[in-house]
Order: C-alpha cells, then structure tokens, then sequence
C-alpha cells in the first residue's frame, strides 16, 4: 500500500510539475512575442544620454528659473510618466526634469553595482551630459531620498532645497523587513511574463488616479512589461540598507526641506509609524515642514493638485531667504 500511495503521489508531482514547466514556456513565448510587437511603442519621450558605459534616459519640458529633479521611487517602471499628473502643474513657472536611472523606464538595464555612490554619480553625470545645469530642487520619492539627502550631503552647493514625495529617509530601514526571496521571486515572475496574466498588476496608481491620457496608460504598461523589477532594480533593494547606513551618519543636511507624508499605505509601515518617523526627521532641521497627506504612498498621483500648491508656495519662498 506505501509503495503504491508512494507511486501515485510520484505521478501526480511529475503531472504538476509538467504542467508548470508548460505553462512557464508558453508564458515566456507569450511575452517574448508581445515585447517584439510593443518594440514600436518603446520610444523614448526624452533624449538618451551615454553614463557609465550605458544609456540614461533623461526627460525635461518648462522653463523657469528654477529647476526640479524628479527622483523615482524603487521600482518605479516609468518614472518619466509616473510624475507626470505633478510636474504639468508645475512646468508653466519651473524646469522639470527626470532623470531615470539604469534599469528604470527607458534608460539601459546594466549589471552595475548599486552602491550610493554610483547611483549618484550615474544621475549627476545625466544632467551634466543633458547640459542642466544647478542648483536644483529634488523632488523624491521613496527609495531615492536616500540619494537625495547623499546629494545635498556631498555637494550642498548644487542643492537648493528638497521636496520629498513620501521619501524614504535612512530611519526606515533600519526597522523595515525586505524579503529579497521574494523580490527575486517576483523579478523571475516579470522576466517569463507570467505578470501578463495578471492585467492589474500594470495599473500603478499614475494610470488609476493621474491625469495621463490614454495614450499615456498604454505606453506606461509597454514600459511596464520591461521594466519591473530589473537586475538595476534589485541589486538597488539589495543594497538599500547599507546605503541608508552610509547617509545616517553623514547626518542630515543643512537645508529647506518639505516633506509630504502618505497615510504610510504601501511604504510597509501603518500611518502612526510611518509618520512617526517622518516627524521625527523634520524635527531636526531647521527649514523644515511636513505636511500629512491621506492617500497611499504614491501621494504625487493621487494629491498632486494639493502638492503642486505647497510646492510652489514652498519654492517662492525659497527666494526670501
């Protein structure tokens, strides 16, 4: 009977697993025939610039004199398109420019490591090479607070201030748990496509709460499919913690920062928590001002009307110091 019931359970795992080898090859056939007929649509909507032995994707529309660096947020697929809903409101009184880093949006997917300072190097060099020159404002959100607050840290002559949509600042992770299992699990997930079976996955909250056309949805899900979870993407989340490490204790820079907070959904952290922490930051600095939001983390897609305002108050402000 052991041997038997031994036999039968042999089948039915040989079965399942035929049937999960099947279903993965057809599922990466699948993608790879539909990321050749999206390949028309993958246009940049920006200029190309060569850093690092790869390309970036750097995209700017508005005039002004001030100019604002849109920073994305870990994982971001499309960080041009992503900020959009924002920088419309802002682009008729200031230069916009955002600046996608390897492995995000249209910009190269490379093997480079993701230590803190390549990463900033790579968005320094891109502006150098798109002839934008400083100070500026950076705008970001999540992950890339971290090189932000680098960034002022390093060369406080090049910044003028810093508006941070829900960003991460290094107190995060320290108490933030990341499973990278299954951040790779979801990177294998993306690279055999098994993520166009699950349409709602390619509906970020730029496509369900931003003003993007429907021209704009459709390229943002192209995109979408290249550009989740990409080694670039990974190897930033690998190494995230040991990068917030290294601008702990540089200490926090001397500067006019505004925070805007979320309600702490999706940032991993419940609100009281989440902005438990963000207080506790911009208590230390002098210009300094947080102002609390009710809405999910990507806070620039769903409050952009509320965040354009304050920006701007902020920025004009900015002029009388």
């Amino acid at each position: 009977m052991k041997r038997g019931f031994k036999r039968i359970m042999l089948i039915i795992f040989s079965i399942i697993f035929s049937l999960f080898v099947l279903i993965l090859t057809l599922s990466f056939i699948n993608h790879k025939i539909q990321l050749s007929k999206e390949e028309v649509r993958f246009v940049p909507t920006g200029q190309l610039v060569e850093v690092n032995g790869h390309q970036m994707h750097v995209y700017t529309e508005g005039k002004g004199e001030d100019t604002l660096v849109f920073m994305s947020g870990g994982g971001t697929s499309s960080p041009a398109l992503d900020f959009k809903s924002l920088y419309t409101l802002l682009s008729d009184k200031y230069k916009i420019v955002v600046v996608e880093k390897a492995g995000y949006g249209f910009s190269e997917v490379t093997d480079i490591d993701r230590d803190i300072d390549t990463i900033l190097a790579e968005t320094k060099e891109a502006l150098f090479k798109s002839e934008i020159e400083g100070p500026y404002i950076l705008l970001p959100h999540s992950m890339s607070g971290i090189e932000a607050l680098k960034w002022a840290q390093d060369y406080p002559d090049e910044i003028k201030a810093i508006i941070g949509l829900d960003m991460a600042v290094p107190a995060v992770y320290e108490e933030l748990s990341i499973n990278m299992f299954l951040v790779r699990l979801g990177a294998f997930t993306a690279k055999t496509g098994l993520t166009r079976w699950i349409p709602n996955l390619s509906e970020s909250d730029a496509i369900k709460y931003g003003n993007l056309t429907d021209e704009e949805k459709e390229l943002y899900k192209v995109i979408f499919y290249r550009r989740t979870l990409t080694k670039d993407m990974v190897n930033e989340i690998d190494y995230i913690k040991v990068n917030a490490q290294k601008v702990k204790k540089a200490g926090i820079p001397n500067m006019p920062i505004l925070l805007f907070s979320s309600n702490g959904e999706g940032t991993g952290f419940d609100n009281q928590k989440w902005n438990g922490i963000q207080n506790d930051f911009i208590n230390r600095i002098d210009k300094g001002k947080l102002i609390e939001l009710d809405s999910s983390h990507y806070i620039h897609s769903i409050d952009y009307e509320r965040i354009a305002e304050e920006s701007e108050a902020f920025i004009e402000s900015l002029h009388r110091y």
